[in-house]
């Protein structure tokens, strides 16, 4: 009875309050007078409030009913006895639904999480304040010191600390439930199902519909459950802790407060109104805590435990699945029903088969196939290869394959043997399959497939060669090769690169060395003693030094060689 009738009368507050609330409503207040009338018609209420008294006031009658009903029984009668620990009873039960109550008003007043801006905070600072927070956290030192010796109460700390294990539990379950929904969500971002194969039928097409179920199904289903069964009773049991944190945390405040009320009362024998009434307040949410924490933990621990049980019920559910669509898209291949043993045995096999085809072609390959021959280029072309390589450099020429056709924006057409400078190797969406290339005037993405690095080859023509291009630190600088038979009438010019000054740059300590802009150069190193490419030893006029590596840039240079007609 005091259980049933404990929690009914702490709760007939809010009652009211929602009554209220239904007043609001119209309709739901016409539905409510209707029942009223169909169900108690003798009652001749006109409101729910009328019902929701009577328990409050009948609890508090059978003090007086049993006081009057002892007051008419004879002392020698045998249920004096009897109804002596009825009243008696029933008085206590009175007493502690009222201190109930009163606990539970403590505890509504403290454990709302208040969510204050800093202007909020430092409104309701003012001198009592501060001189109880400053009282406080001197206390607190003063426990963490050993200078004063903290209250011990070893049933509220085994229960608190069993309540922080919950609630680091849930917290680290939703976090963790957070990070499988996004793995999970990157997991899905693939969709190989779209993607349209010009294939018939086959494993290529099995695994088509197979992505397509997971993707369209299995999984869209799979995140539904999830979020109802496991995310939404997670955040709502980490809504429940919070109202518990809040009352941990003031009753902290308030044994603080209790701790230094009860010294000054050992020496001064007596404490003020504000005082009483701030022991008793500690006291309430002492013996609240108490009483409650454990059915709370225990609550709590259950509904954390069906969590974790629907988890796993979910990722069985989810494999099975998935495992049953597999097998049925395996039973149509054509070794669906092949044991284990015996498909390992012929994928061995027909690996070590094509294997050994693979060499015999690239044997053949390498005895009948002649060596590709690149043909060389005509004057024109000659000239925008130079423009290219000083723009961008040898290293990032590359010749097209195959004819392209432009299909999209920005999309280049080039024809088979064109030069072009590469100048990223990816589009603006990341893809690396399309370039960005500078085909010496125009600028657009083509096919990375069908592109492959320039190697120049010497010129068929008599009035210019081609020098191959070196590697290393003396790709910036290349020599002349003499013609093989010099023709003493005609003037011949073969192109070459050379390092050169970009930009002015002024020295700043002894191992560096001034330039002047257009100034020729000598790489030594292409980097500094410690690796780095930002600095560049270079020969300047006889002296040596570091200069920075984005002042150089190469560019052609001819000069004339052999004999040329007297003028």
């Amino acid at each position: 009875m005091e259980t049933v009738y404990k929690i009914y009368c702490a709760s007939y507050e809010h009652a009211l309050l929602l009554v209220e609330s239904y007043r609001k409503d119209p309709r739901l207040q016409e539905e409510i007078l209707e029942t009223l009338n169909a169900t108690v018609p003798h009652t001749g209420a006109s409101d729910l409030s009328f019902f929701l008294v009577m328990p409050v006031q009948r609890v508090t009658k059978y003090p007086l009913l049993l006081g009057k009903i002892l007051e008419n029984t004879p002392t020698s009668a045998s249920a004096y006895l009897a109804l002596q620990a009825a009243v008696r009873a029933m008085a206590q039960v009175n007493a502690n639904i009222n201190e109930y109550k009163r606990r539970r008003e403590v505890a509504t007043k403290y454990n709302k999480a208040e969510h204050l801006t800093l202007r909020d905070r430092f409104a309701r600072l003012n001198t009592h304040s501060i001189a109880k927070k400053t009282t406080r956290l001197s206390r607190l030192f003063m426990h963490e010191a050993g200078i004063v010796a903290k209250t011990e109460d070893k049933e509220y700390d085994d229960l608190e600390e069993k309540f922080q294990c919950v609630v680091s539990s849930v917290a680290v379950l939703k976090e963790n439930v957070a990070s499988y929904l996004g793995h999970l969500e990157v997991f899905l971002l693939p969709t190989p199902h779209k993607c349209e194969l010009q294939i018939d039928e086959g494993p290529a097409q099995q695994y088509r519909r197979f992505a397509e179920y997971l993707h369209c199904t299995v999984f869209p289903e799979f995140k539904q459950r999830l979020d109802r069964l496991i995310c939404q009773p997670l955040c709502s049991l980490s809504d429940m802790l919070v109202g518990p944190q809040q009352l941990v945390k003031k009753r902290l405040d308030k044994l603080l407060d209790y701790e230094e009320i009860q010294e000054r009362k050992s020496e001064m024998g007596s404490v003020t109104y504000d005082e009483e009434a701030a022991m008793n307040t500690y006291l309430a949410i002492n013996a609240l805590l108490v009483a409650e924490l454990p059915r709370f933990n225990q609550a709590a621990l259950q509904i954390l435990g069906q969590i974790l049980c629907s988890l796993c019920a979910l990722q069985r559910d989810l494999a099975a699945q998935v495992l049953h669509q597999a097998e049925k898209e395996l039973e149509q291949m054509p070794h669906g029903h092949m044991p284990l043993p015996g498909f390992w045995k012929m994928m061995d096999d027909t690996l070590k088969q094509s294997d050994a085809q693979l060499r015999t072609f690239c044997q053949m390959f390498e005895t009948v196939t002649p060596s590709p021959v690149t043909e060389p280029l005509n004057p024109a072309e000659e000239r925008k290869v130079l423009s290219l390589v000083s723009k961008h450099g040898p290293d990032k020429l590359y010749q097209v394959t195959s004819n392209i056709s432009g299909s999209k924006d920005l999309d280049l057409t080039l024809q088979r043997g064109q030069i072009v400078a590469l100048l990223q190797s990816m589009d603006t969406k990341g893809n690396t399959s399309r370039w960005l290339v500078d085909a010496g005037g125009p600028r657009g993405f083509v096919p990375a497939g069908k592109l492959r690095p320039y190697c120049p080859v010497q010129s068929q023509q008599p009035g210019i060669q081609m020098p191959a291009l070196e590697s290393g630190t003396e790709r910036r600088r290349h020599s002349y090769a003499p013609p093989e038979a010099p023709r003493p009438q005609v003037a011949t010019f073969t192109p070459a690169f050379q390092v050169v000054a970009g930009f002015s740059f002024a020295a700043r300590s002894p191992q560096e060395v001034s330039l002047q802009a257009g100034q020729p150069v000598v790489v030594l190193e292409p980097h500094d003693k410690k690796g780095s490419k930002e600095w560049s030893l270079v020969d300047v006029n006889g002296q040596r030094g570091y200069v920075p590596s984005s002042y150089l840039v190469t560019v052609p240079v001819q000069e004339p060689m052999g004999w040329s007609l007297p003028v």
